[in-house]
């Protein structure tokens, strides 16, 4: 009985312990990964700030093909907006909304993937020589949910990889363009 007593102890110690630590963790989740594309921005910025056209290069439409969207609002810039479902766990289900658009600078746009939470991504486009370089950045507020906070030390890992693939699609897609 008294070993009983102790894993039970053991465990509750552990369980408030990793809580507690939570709260010294990053309050945010930030993923960025940049790549130069051998073209000016105003050849690129078309293919980040229409929802319709990142269809060409998203890394996760390659993961599930049967992923089902809708669009809403204006073909491109502010207000421009992609509904996706899909019962793929790296997929997923949520919308993204451009909010805010800068002509061959910034397009800015805000996730909600439902219970999963919000998000902000941003393409960021500067001079480059005579290229661009497109900087995909990704920032979430993780709350002060101790579990979101230690999920929130894995995001670059989960996310980065199809940030480089996504941004290596528009590159070669770009280019082969111009």
């Amino acid at each position: 009985m008294k070993l009983i007593k102790r894993i039970l102890w053991a465990f509750v110690i552990g369980v408030i312990a990793l809580a507690a630590v939570s709260y010294l963790l990053p309050g945010q989740a930030v993923v960025t990964r940049s790549v130069t594309i051998d073209a000016p921005a105003k050849d690129v910025f078309p293919h980040v700030n229409s929802m319709q056209a990142t269809e060409a290069w998203s890394p996760w439409l390659l993961r599930d093909p049967e992923t089902k969207l809708s669009y809403s609002g204006p073909e491109a810039g502010v207000g421009n907006t992609l509904s996706w479902m899909s019962d793929h766990p790296q997929v997923g289900s949520g919308t993204q909304e451009i909010v805010e658009s800068v002509e061959n600078q910034l397009v800015r746009t805000e996730l909600d993937f439902g219970s999963m939470g919000t998000a902000t991504a941003t393409f960021n486009l500067r001079p480059d020589g005579s290229g661009t370089n497109v900087t995909w950045g990704f920032q979430s507020e993780l709350g002060m949910n101790p579990l979101s906070r230690w999920m929130g030390l894995m995001m670059d890992d989960w996310v980065g990889g199809d940030y480089e693939t996504g941004l290596a699609n528009l590159k070669v897609l770009v280019e082969k363009s111009g």
